[in-house]
């Protein structure tokens, strides 16, 4: 892992793209809470910077840390990057953890088979690892919006009665959320990308 204390190349790009207007925390999820104005320049500073940035500047990004991973995978959103699938993919794979929400979304905006077989297998392997603390109900959410938006039944099996889900949630009672209830936040942050990427769209096809 590359670190922009140590890596001038990193630093440099995390000062153009990942803490300009404090992006990297409001991509945690707080600008939800934006509005007016606020929102609407934290959207045309977001989709400036995922049309300007570089495929090669967004892998640099990619071996920083978690600011610039989730930085990054918004981005790569934004600008429907789908070759940025399987480095994405990786990352999830590897223990997303706290600050695997970003992939998620990510993934879920591409919207394909193949995403929603990233999030599977990340279920199938961190949905037996409680002993990791993570709250796994993210992905699990991420994946219910997926089948919602393609038609698709891919969470069922794990919700089941005595499923991977009831498995985990017995063994992390304290973290336990609903996923159905959950994916409501899910949903939204899925419709902002989306906004996002269609201003991204428009904005490319002018020019």
């Amino acid at each position: 892992m590359r670190s922009a204390n140590t890596d001038a190349e990193l630093m440099d790009l995390v000062r153009r793209f990942v803490t300009p207007g404090r992006r990297y925390l409001r991509l945690g999820g707080s600008f939800l809470r934006l509005s007016g104005p606020e929102r609407e320049l934290f959207v045309r500073e977001l989709v400036q910077a995922a049309g300007e940035i570089t495929p090669a500047e967004l892998g640099i990004l990619f071996e920083g840390g978690w600011r610039e991973r989730r930085t990054a995978s918004w981005l790569v959103a934004v600008a429907g990057r789908t070759e940025f699938r399987s480095r994405i993919g990786e990352l999830l794979l590897a223990g997303g953890g706290p600050y695997g929400a970003a992939y998620c979304i990510t993934l879920a905006t591409f919207g394909t088979s193949a995403d929603a077989d990233l999030l599977c297998r990340y279920l199938d392997r961190y949905l037996l690892r409680p002993d990791l603390g993570y709250d796994q109900t993210f992905p699990l959410s991420t994946l219910l919006h997926l089948d919602a938006a393609r038609g698709t039944d891919r969470a069922s099996r794990y919700l089941a009665a005595g499923g991977l889900w009831q498995q985990w949630s017995d063994a992390m009672p304290g973290m336990v959320r609903d996923p159905q209830e959950y994916r409501q936040v899910v949903d939204q942050l899925c419709s902002f990308a989306s906004e996002c990427a269609e201003l991204f769209a428009r904005t490319e096809t002018r020019r």
